[in-house]
């Protein structure tokens, strides 16, 4: 079988420090996966590793069947995965719609070529458009990035990881630092923008994780300990031993916790 997404015993180590200890994973094409665990316990250097940002001291990572480890981002990236970062991630003194025209030229066969002006490109200002309603910033086209909100900022850095037609998102944290509001909003809004696409996505907010997730990935100490669907890790008593705790009783009470 192909996975979307598959981490073969995957190991990082920095000097003698094992960081990711033989981390196993295999997500399913449409799949939405939450990858949760306590700090410090290899949540980001495993994006990092999947994403192209570090190499593996060993193991495998395949994309669609295809081994990724080892290519840089961007050449992950033309492949067909997509990353956004816990610290925003836009050109700040760009219109919105400039950002995600940016985000969908390579998509659209654009190379490096100076030759025609953007204004002229329709296909890849109508995808912009488009891009810009699906994320709901429709209204603050011309406004600079730098100059929206939190969460505007936020949804636009989702358009852009989107921009390129990625079918593998990983999302890093995306409602960190939103109210309680916000983050309702934004989970509804990863998941209209995510439909049919396979999704990663680290996050402390077990509220987060419950409502969003078919399957929770639970690292701790570099390894993967449980990865089934969300009631099944909520009963894992190796899961709450390692990790969840009072979380699960506050997610199952409605309540989210960080």
């Amino acid at each position: 079988m192909t996975y979307a997404l598959e981490l073969k015993d995957l190991r990082k180590s920095f000097g003698k420090t094992e960081i990711i200890r033989g981390a196993n994973l295999a997500v399913n094409a449409g799949e939405r996966v939450a990858v949760i665990g306590p700090n410090g316990a290899g949540k980001s250097t495993l994006f990092n590793l999947i994403s192209g940002r570090f190499e593996p001291t060993s193991g495998e990572v395949l994309l669609h069947g295809q081994r990724i480890d080892g290519k840089r981002p961007f050449e992950i990236n033309r492949m067909g995965l997509s990353r956004s970062f816990q610290i925003t991630n836009i050109f700040p003194k760009l219109s919105v719609f400039e950002n995600l025209r940016c985000g969908v030229l390579w998509s659209l066969g654009y190379r490096y070529t100076f030759l025609k002006f953007l204004a002229d490109l329709e296909d890849a200002n109508e995808r912009a458009e488009q891009l810009m309603e699906m994320i709901r910033l429709d209204r603050r086209k011309d406004v600079l990035a730098m100059n929206l909100t939190y969460a505007e900022q936020r949804a636009l850095e989702i358009g852009i990881t989107i921009a390129g037609g990625a079918q593998v998102i990983l999302l890093d944290e995306p409602t960190a630092g939103m109210s309680k509001s916000e983050t309702k909003r934004f989970i509804d809004l990863i998941k209209e923008v995510t439909v049919g696409k396979t999704l990663l996505t680290v996050e402390h907010d077990m509220g987060v994780v419950f409502g969003l997730a078919d399957k929770i990935a639970v690292v701790v100490y570099g390894e993967v300990i449980a990865y089934d669907t969300p009631e099944k890790v909520r009963a894992n008593a190796r899961v709450q031993e390692a990790y969840l705790g009072s979380s699960v009783a506050d997610a199952q009470s409605g309540g989210g916790g960080h």
